[in-house]
């Protein structure tokens, strides 16, 4: 344990927000269990290279007053992947988007993320910003837990299983993107990333 305080930055995927129902839940459990936790789950802007550098100014204003802890679902889980690259913060990574410029060229055009009504457009460079975020080996595999459900349909389980083979793993079967049930982890999240 630190005896900095607890800081869990809560990182959103692709099209979400603060309002999905992971956030909440991890939100609930540290209201009622932890309060001692200060959470932090931002809206991230719609363009990678932004996105990159919001998630870069919040890690920067607390990494030296806090522990910090990340949760990353979908494309939050390369992003956290990324800043644990740059900050050796630990992450846990739900359902992660392992090469998310392969996904999201089939997104490529006006898009309207459904939580906040935002209309933007994702562009060919946009895939650039993200290919230039990516970590190709991870420099501390032991500070990752993959939660993975192989029912996932939106992206293929299994090039996430491989990136963190050297991490600490729970593979589920069936389930789906949003991952089924995620109410029974918020506790070992917290434990696992020591907060």
């Amino acid at each position: 344990m630190s005896d900095k305080p607890a800081l869990l930055l809560y990182i959103h995927g692709f099209n979400s927000s603060p309002q999905s129902l992971k956030a909440k839940l991890m939100a609930e459990y540290c209201a009622v269990q932890r309060p001692d936790i200060k959470l932090i789950v931002p809206q991230l802007p719609c363009y990678p290279k932004q996105a990159a550098a919001y998630l870069e100014s919040i890690v920067e204003l607390h990494l030296e007053h806090y522990n910090i802890g990340l949760v990353g679902s979908s494309l939050g889980g390369y992003l956290s992947t990324w800043l644990n690259d740059k900050y050796g913060v630990k992450a846990v990574v739900v359902n992660p988007a392992v090469k998310p410029y392969e996904l999201l060229v089939d997104y490529l055009g006006e898009q309207t993320n459904p939580y906040t009504n935002e209309t933007y457009t994702l562009e060919p460079h946009h895939i650039d910003e993200l290919k230039q975020l990516e970590v190709h080996s991870l420099r501390s595999p032991g500070d990752f837990w993959l939660l993975q459900q192989e029912g996932d349909e939106v992206l293929d389980y299994r090039q996430a299983v491989d990136k963190f083979r050297d991490s600490r793993q729970t593979v589920e079967p069936n389930g789906d993107h949003s991952f089924i049930d995620f109410e029974r982890y918020p506790q070992k999240i917290v434990e696992f990333l020591t907060l």
